[in-house]
C-alpha cells in the first residue's frame, strides 16, 4: 500500500500512481494506492486537508480506471461510506477511529474490503474487539490490520514488534505502516515531524518479523508535500527498499517452511 498522504491534484496523484506501478509490476508486488481525499485529523486548522470527498473520489476512481490499479482511502464518517464504496476497492479506518463502532459497521456493511489502521492507544491484543464488530456486520467481510507503532510520551510512537505475531494470531492479514511509524505526531508544534530515514530500517525489521503486507507514505519531493512531508519516503528511495523487503521475505518463509517439515518429520 503506497501513495501520497493526501490528494494534492490528480495530474499528481496519476504521475505517483504510474511510477509506483511501475516499480511494483517489475518486482512482481501486489500494489494498492493509496491516498487521502480528505485528512480529518490535521494538528491545525489551517492545514491542508484534501480536495474533500466527491472531488477526492471523481480523481481516485480517475486513477483507478486510467492505470487498472485498486484505490485506497479513508473514511471518517457513517455519512461517508456509502459513496466512498462506490469507487474504493479499499476503505481504511483511521488509527484515531479504530473504536468507532458506528464507522466500522457501516463500512463492513458495504462488503469491502477494510484495512483498519490499529490506534496509537491501543494493544494488539485489543484489537480483536475491532475484528469482532466487523465479524458482527459482516462475516464475510475480508479485514486487513495496520500495525503503525503506539504513544511513548509525548509527541513520539514506538513499535512493539511482538504485536505482528500477536496481530496475525487473530487469522488475518497484518501490514505494518513503515511512514506513520516514524511520525511525531504535533511534533513540530502547529503539524506532525517525522523521522523518515528510519523507514527503511523499521521496515526490514517488520517483515523479518513476519508479515503480510508494508504501507509506505511516498512523495516526489517530501520537502514539498501537503501533508505528512516529513514522514514521507521520497519515491526514488523505494524500489530499492522493496528489493531488500522481498529477500528478507523470502528468507524468513522459507525458514517457516524449514521448521514446517521438521516438525513433520519429528
Amino acid at each position: 500500500i503506497a501513495g501520497p498522504c493526501v490528494i494534492e491534484s490528480d495530474q499528481h496523484c496519476l504521475e505517483m500512481a504510474t511510477c509506483l506501478k511501475q516499480i511494483t509490476s517489475d518486482l512482481g508486488i501486489n500494489f494498492i494506492f493509496k491516498a487521502s481525499y480528505d485528512k480529518a485529523n490535521r494538528t491545525s486548522i489551517q492545514s491542508y486537508r484534501g480536495p474533500g470527498l466527491l472531488k477526492g473520489l471523481e480523481i481516485l476512481e480517475l486513477v483507478r480506471g486510467k492505470l487498472d490499479i485498486s484505490v485506497l482511502s479513508d473514511v471518517h464518517s457513517v455519512e461517508e461510506v456509502n459513496r466512498a464504496a462506490e469507487v474504493l476497492d479499499v476503505l481504511q479506518i483511521p488509527a484515531f477511529l479504530s473504536r468507532q463502532t458506528d464507522l466500522i459497521l457501516a463500512a463492513a456493511s458495504t462488503g469491502k474490503v477494510l484495512n483498519i489502521k490499529k490506534g496509537q492507544f491501543m494493544a494488539p491484543w485489543d484489537a480483536k474487539h475491532v475484528v469482532k464488530k466487523v465479524q458482527q456486520a459482516n462475516k464475510s467481510s475480508q479485514v486487513l490490520i495496520t500495525e503503525r507503532g503506539v504513544s511513548f510520551g509525548y509527541n513520539n510512537l514506538v513499535v512493539d514488534f511482538k504485536s505482528l505475531p500477536i496481530l496475525r494470531s487473530l487469522g488475518i492479514p497484518v501490514v505494518f505502516d513503515a511512514s506513520h511509524s516514524v511520525q511525531l505526531p504535533s511534533g513540530s508544534g502547529d503539524w506532525s515531524g517525522g523521522q523518515p530515514e528510519f523507514i527503511a530500517y523499521l521496515a526490514r525489521a517488520a517483515v523479518a518479523v513476519g508479515t503480510d503486507g508494508v504501507f509506505i507514505e511516498v512523495h516526489d519531493r517530501p520537502e514539498k508535500a501537503l501533508s505528512d512531508g516529513s514522514s514521507a519516503l521520497p519515491i526514488d528511495q523505494l524500489k530499492s527498499i522493496l528489493i531488500d523487503l522481498q529477500k528478507i521475505d523470502k528468507l524468513v518463509k522459507s525458514r517457516l517452511k524449514v521448521s514446517s517439515s521438521e516438525v513433520c518429520n519429528d
